[in-house]
């Protein structure tokens, strides 16, 4: 550390600080958010790039410095401008930003992409005063591009990154670099992007809050898809209240993104519901078959221990719940058939700089050195491109038909209402794909460890737009089990 001021913040307070304890340091003159940008900077090259090598930060901003500083000088004139001003944010290397930052889905054949303008994410973050201090490494092409045994966190821009909780364990994907980043404190919050348990999965692994909105509570515009029906944004934190606060900057309304146009909720009534935090009297569903039996018997210990807190924090715990659905033949067809006319769309916008305008030319461009661009083949991509990218082939329609019908009425729907239950409880990620077919959100929050430290995720579930609800009970839950604890990186 070349400042000493700066490591004797890091032996001191800086480990177990939130945005609230940030932004009152802010405000007192302890700290600046140019200062605070420079001990994450510090952090991305001690451990990121030195010490365990983490390897989940793809850029950094080079504006980064000079926009703390001009949040610095606006505190000291106006006052902050809310919760995230001056607050360091990274974002997942498939989400739009017009500046000096490529975006490039972890993928070599995007490597010299810049978008024309930012995400109405990333808008939203910056009219927030965010500091967007880089882009982390992901699963290529948000872990959508093959089933030989690729690993998530995997990349061939970014190479691998790992699990600051111990090299041994997976790093969860596909937002793997905003999992490994924030429990290694090289920022305070990330933006990950889910399609199905890509936001849940690194979160749980890593010991975070993740939160996977309802299809429409956050922008799609400006991200590289993979599905329009189950795309979407999320932030992931150390503290539920950390994650929600970035919820009600990024979420809203988007005339350039239809789903956005039914949401009713607002950034107001999320926050409120952090004030509002309870597990009593709430019905909670536990839905073990098909699910809690993909855990090993640690893991298992570490969940019947939530349970239990759960039921000493009020809830009512409905055992053994069976989702009509559950033992459906679930497929990926919906998302083969989405990514080709989704990509395609994408790519067709970006500047003339880069090369390939279509997901065919993805597939050549690995071709051509594939030693370093397809350690782990294609296989989803060119079965992709079999498609005919106009989403009419009867495969797809009634393999849309199918999963809205047995992820919703047939399943979550069904499982609720015949339960007379509020919430749905699931084991990390396990049993992500159900929501992410239906659309419907998901908050996941640290349970605790195995003996080996590897952390586990409990997740809550509910319907569209039950986000309120749902954090409610993330909060509650998290200040009762009170289980997270950093990382041993030294």
């Amino acid at each position: 550390m070349v400042n000493p001021k700066f490591e004797k913040m890091e032996q001191t307070w800086f480990p177990h600080t939130t945005i609230d304890e940030l932004q009152s340091k802010m405000d007192e003159g302890e700290l600046t958010s140019k200062e605070l940008v420079l001990i994450y900077l510090s952090r991305i090259a001690r451990f990121d790039q030195d010490g365990p090598k983490l390897n989940s930060v793809i850029e950094v901003n080079s504006e980064a410095l000079h926009i703390a500083e001009a949040l610095d000088f606006e505190r000291a004139k106006t006052g902050k401008r809310g919760p995230l001003h001056g607050i360091p944010i990274l974002l997942k290397d498939n989400i739009d930003t017009a500046d000096k930052l490529h975006t490039s889905a972890g993928s070599l054949a995007l490597k010299d992409s810049y978008a024309k303008k930012d995400a109405p994410l990333v808008t939203k973050l910056r009219e927030a005063g965010a500091v967007i201090l880089g882009k982390t490494n992901m699963s290529e092409w948000a872990y959508f591009m093959s089933t030989e045994n690729m690993p998530s966190g995997y990349s061939s821009r970014g190479g691998q990154v790992k699990n600051p909780y111990g090299t041994q364990f997976d790093i969860g994907g596909s937002s793997s670099g905003s999992g490994a980043a924030i429990a290694a404190q090289l920022a305070t919050v990330a933006i990950g992007t889910e399609t199905s348990g890509s936001i849940l999965s690194p979160s749980s692994q890593n010991s975070l809050v993740g939160i996977k909105p309802t299809v429409g509570l956050v922008s799609r515009s400006g991200m590289i898809p993979i599905s329009h029906t189950q795309d979407t944004a999320g932030p992931m934190a150390r503290t539920v209240r950390e994650a929600v606060y970035t919820l009600a900057t990024i979420m809203g309304k988007d005339r350039s993104d239809a789903a956005t146009l039914k949401n009713p909720l607002t950034a107001e009534s999320l926050l409120e519901a952090l004030k509002e935090s309870t597990l009593k009297d709430v019905r909670m569903g536990i839905v073990r078959e098909s699910f809690f039996d993909q855990l090993s018997v640690e893991k298992k210990a570490v969940m019947e221990q939530a349970i239990e807190q759960l039921k000493l924090g009020g809830a009512t715990i409905v055992d053994n719940v069976v989702m009509p659905s559950a033992k459906e033949k679930w497929t990926i067809d919906v998302l083969v058939y989405e990514f080709k006319a989704n990509l395609n769309a994408y790519l067709s916008n970006l500047s003339h700089q880069v090369s390939v305008r279509t997901l065919n030319d993805v597939i050549r461009y690995n071709q051509e050195d594939s030693q370093v661009r397809l350690q782990y083949g294609q296989s989803l991509l060119t079965k992709s491109e079999k498609t005919s990218g106009t989403l009419t082939e009867k495969e797809y329609l009634d393999a849309l038909q199918f999963d809205q019908y047995h992820s919703t009425i047939n399943g979550i729907d069904a499982t609720l209402a015949e339960n007379q239950l509020d919430v749905l409880v699931f084991p990390n990620n396990i049993g992500a794909a159900i929501p992410a077919k239906a659309g419907y959100p998901s908050i996941t929050v640290p349970a605790g460890y195995t003996r080996k430290g590897e952390p586990v995720g409990i997740t809550f579930t509910s319907k569209a737009f039950s986000e309120e609800k749902l954090i409610k009970v993330a909060s509650a839950f998290e200040q009762a089990m009170n289980a997270r604890k950093n990382p041993q990186l030294f």
